[in-house]
Formats: C-alpha cells, structure tokens, sequence
C-alpha cells in the first residue's frame, strides 16, 4: 500500500471519525472536514498534532487530494446531493466518492449530477475501524471501474468488501439484522424468553456459528455427507415468524427491559463500546490465527 493514499472524511460523527481511525491506522492521510465549530479540538484529542491528519471546515480543500472520499452527513437525499455536487467539482479525477449512507442510494445522489459515475455507496456495518464489511453499492451512473477500484482501496483499509448489485432498502446486512431483530421483540414480548436469555441464545448459538462460518455454508454441514441437497429435502414444516406489537405501551415495555438489562446513560455506553471493542478484537484475533493471515486489531473507540 503506498503511504500516499488519502481519505478525505466528511462529517466528523461517530461513523466518519471511526473511519479516520481505520485509515490512519493503516498508514494513509486523514483530511477531515465538517462544520461544527469543535472541528479542531475534536481533532486533536483524537489524533494529538500528527501531521498526517488534517482538518478543514472548507469541504472543497479536504476533498482536493483524496483518493477515497468517504462522506457521512446526515440522511437526508438534499444534504448528500449539495455535498456530492461541492465533492464532483474539487476531488481528483480518480477518486473514488463514497457514501456511508445505509438508507440512500448512489442513484438517488447521483439523479440530477453530471460526471457522476465516481459515485457509489461504501456502506460499512458500524464501526468501520472495527467491522471488516463494506457494502458497496454503485448506482446508475456508477462506472465499473469505479467500482474495482472502490473493492481495491477498501481491502487496502483490511476491509472486507461486498458488491451489492441490486438496491434493497437496507441493502444486505442490516436486511438480516431487522428481520432477526423483529422476531427477537416478538419472543421478548410474547413472554417466550427474556431480553438477556435472548442474548445469551444468540451469542452461544448462531453469533458463534456466523463467526466461523456462513448461513449457506452452515446448510452443507447440517446436511451431513449429503450436503445442502439433503437437508433442503429433509426440511418440515416451516415456522410462522411472529410479527412484533406496535403498540406504544408494549414498545415501552421492551424499551425498559432492555434498559433493566444492560443499563443507559453514557458511563454505561462507554463500558458496553469497551466490552464489545475487547471481544470484537479476541475473534478477528482467534480467526486471523487460524486462518494464518495478520490480526488487524481496531483502537478501543466508538
């Protein structure tokens, strides 16, 4: 990887200084920019005077040299579309100009922009510094070369890109977290199991089976010798998913077990970032040991 890779972050939330972090950690330039007015001295208590990261309210100037532009603004179709039209006009010619966005698509940014096929979406499963998934998403206008290069500059950051060819509201992953989430409501709420048995289910069955392996690779195991083939053909009667209450007072309900469960409040949510940041690591760590390839450990952030 050359030293000289650029990321120019824009919007400097929880999502875009994680993904400073990633890049900084992998040895590129970091150029922030956001208008909030604690713009510097964010910076600095993340990053102390490294001089390999910069920061800017002037989003033409943290743009101008970046290889991969990363935005994270709000969800707002009219905020992205202003910001990607300032982005077009001051990035290289051959940067790639990402979205971070899991909602709106680089179609829908990209609908009234000329020159526009640098654009697509690299959605990453929170935190980016953390989680090696991208999704990336191109759009309609999105060029094919565009899109290479996105998958080349995101392995380069040790993630784990995943082209996504069709636009799904929620894409891919967050797909398959809400329709686990919805079932999981309708179990706590139907009084078939606690929100902490829950958990504990999860991470002592399908949490620690995903980790190893895939939902369709754990198909050809449950089949035994005859693989995916047989077990589809032993398969019963499919399961009715519940549909969780929308009811306000349920809602409510779920809302205070979970807090009775794992507590609120920012010292908390800082113990449960430190708690997941820890464990997160120990199974990237297990897994690169196993599969001999270098642990790419993440900063304990959020």
């Amino acid at each position: 990887m050359s030293s000289q890779r650029t990321m120019a972050v824009v919007g400097a939330g929880v999502i875009g200084l994680s993904w400073a972090r990633l890049a900084h950690r992998h040895g590129w330039r970091v150029a922030i920019t956001d208008p909030r007015p604690d713009l510097g001295e964010l910076v600095a208590a993340e990053f102390g005077s490294d001089d390999r990261v910069s920061w800017t309210a002037d989003l033409t100037e943290a743009v101008r040299s970046a290889d991969l532009v990363q935005e994270n603004g709000p969800e707002r179709l009219a905020v992205k579309q202003q910001l990607f039209a300032e982005i077009l006009r001051a990035a290289p010619a051959d940067a790639v100009l990402a979205t971070s966005s899991s909602s709106i698509t680089a179609s829908l940014i990209a609908a009234d922009l000329d020159n526009a096929g640098r654009i697509l979406v690299g959605h990453p499963f929170n935190p980016p510094e953390l989680m090696p998934l991208v999704e990336v998403l191109p759009g309609k206008k999105t060029d094919e070369s565009t899109v290479t290069r996105a998958v080349a500059l995101y392995s380069e950051l040790d993630r784990v890109p995943v082209v996504i060819r069709k636009a799904m509201p929620g894409f891919v992953a967050n797909r398959l977290q809400m329709a686990l989430s919805a079932e999981a409501r309708y179990l706590v709420q139907s009084g078939v199991v606690s929100v902490e048995d829950l958990d504990t289910i999860l991470q002592n069955s399908l949490g620690l089976r995903w980790a190893t392996i895939g939902l369709f690779e754990g198909n050809v195991l449950g089949g035994g010798p005859g693989g995916a083939r047989h077990l589809f053909a032993g398969v019963g009667a499919e399961v009715e998913l519940g549909k969780p209450s929308a009811d306000p007072e349920a809602r409510e309900q779920l809302i205070e077990s979970i807090e009775n469960a794992y507590g609120s409040g920012e010292q908390n949510y800082r113990r449960l970032v430190d708690k997941r940041d820890r464990r997160t690591n120990a199974v990237l760590e297990a897994l690169a040991k196993v599969d001999d390839r270098p642990a790419v450990h993440a900063s304990p952030n959020v």
